[in-house]
């Protein structure tokens, strides 16, 4: 049988049994459509939480502090030593210490954080309001929400106020402090979405006016992702404590990827179900044109074209269905999407795209629908097929 003679014949179903057809196709459809439904939820809030939390810099960056061993400290020789090796890219040194906040006539005690610029792209590090500070700004300063609810700063008033600050510098290691003035007011530019901790992004340059201190800190980013693993051993080997933003992103893919796998699971206890009635379907479809395909067969037509016009039924059901099912699926996720979003805006809140769907999974999914199509007609088409002329045309 000729291929469009096939597809005439295959596609007939939908004139004679329409209703019972696209019935069919609609339950494939919901099932296609539940899977592509969940899983595109799974993917959505990986991506959702994961670009909230890091950059492409902070995935090839390092965090070094030191150890317990005696002898180990973070100062410029260790700069120097990161510095020499030759997949380092950029390091960015972090000097954390107590410092006192001043706003108008009232005081307080605060940790002071003295970064320069890299250090916010390396940290993946955002902002509630406001910019970072540049390279070469001095007098600028990002606090977090909890250092302005302390000083009784309005959020919406804080960008472009003036406030001055002193660093409690440790003398020796009995922690006797002295105070060092750090120079002219500090214009606020950026705000911090932190409620729970007072603290404040200042310049690193200040640290010079400071005098010689450790390093709490040192980011280091390595030019290239394979390197990452090369440069994180040799800090180890040299007794520093090193830890990465990529390995909590590796942790969190992982129970993302078991989420998914049990949302998918779901999808597929409804594709079962679509399954099965697929199969009720084409076992009545046989039965009702037994007669039929006793005449097809006394007019010269084969088992095989039998075989073949039943299956290719089949597959058609199976990937309107999917295509039917990935329609489904988007247009539920737009309309969820929509309806987080509308509630999100009433309570002040972002507007955020929940749903992900790759392209990949669109094409597994077409696939996957059309092989259960085939799947499930497989049966009904061998019966057909086997069938003799004499007792079909008996058949009532």
């Amino acid at each position: 049988m000729l291929v469009p003679d096939l597809f005439r014949l295959a596609t007939r179903m939908f004139r004679t049994n329409r209703s019972r057809t696209i019935l069919t196709i609609l339950g494939i459809g919901v099932g296609i459509g539940t899977i592509l439904f969940l899983v595109s939820l799974g993917y959505g809030l990986q991506r959702v939480i994961l670009s909230q939390i890091t950059t492409s810099d902070a995935l090839l960056s390092l965090d070094v502090t030191i150890s317990d061993l005696d002898g180990i400290s973070l100062n410029k020789e260790s700069v120097e030593k990161i510095g020499a090796i030759q997949q380092v890219e950029i390091i960015s040194p972090l000097v954390s210490m107590s410092a006192q906040m001043k706003s108008n006539d009232v005081s307080s005690e605060v940790i002071a954080n003295f970064v320069d610029s890299n250090f916010f792209r390396l940290d993946g590090t955002t902002l509630k309001d406001g910019d970072f500070y540049g390279e070469n700004e001095k007098n600028k300063v990002i606090v977090s929400l909890a250092s302005l609810q302390l000083f009784s700063i309005a959020e919406d008033e804080a960008i472009g106020k003036k406030i001055n600050f002193s660093a409690y510098k440790e003398t020796d290691k009995s922690g006797v402090r002295e105070l060092v003035e750090l120079g002219d007011d500090f214009e606020i530019v950026g705000i911090a979405d932190d409620e729970n901790s007072s603290f404040v992004y200042l310049p690193y340059s200040l640290v010079e006016i400071i005098g010689d201190v450790d390093f709490s800190k040192i980011k280091v980013k390595v030019d290239k992702e394979e390197n990452l693993e090369i440069v994180r051993a040799f800090l180890i080997d040299e007794n520093f404590l090193v830890s990465a933003l990529s390995d909590i992103i590796e942790q969190a893919n992982q129970i993302f990827n078991v989420a998914k796998i049990v949302l998918a699971l779901f999808g597929v206890i409804a594709l079962i179900v679509s399954a099965i009635g697929m199969f009720n379907t084409m076992t009545i479809a046989l039965l009702e044109r037994t007669q039929e395909i006793g005449i097809m067969k006394a007019l010269g037509a084969t088992s095989l074209d039998i075989w073949e016009m039943f299956l290719s039924e089949s597959v058609i059901i199976g990937f309107t269905g999917g295509v039917s099912g990935i329609l489904i699926g988007m247009l539920g996720g737009e309309i969820f999407n929509n309806i987080i979003n509308m509630l999100a805006g009433a309570y002040g809140g972002d507007k955020i795209d929940l749903f992900y769907t790759p392209i990949w999974f669109i094409t597994t999914v077409t696939i996957f629908s059309t092989v259960v199509g085939l799947a499930t007609g497989f049966y009904p088409a061998k019966r057909a097929a086997s069938i003799s002329a004499l007792v079909a045309l008996r058949y009532k």
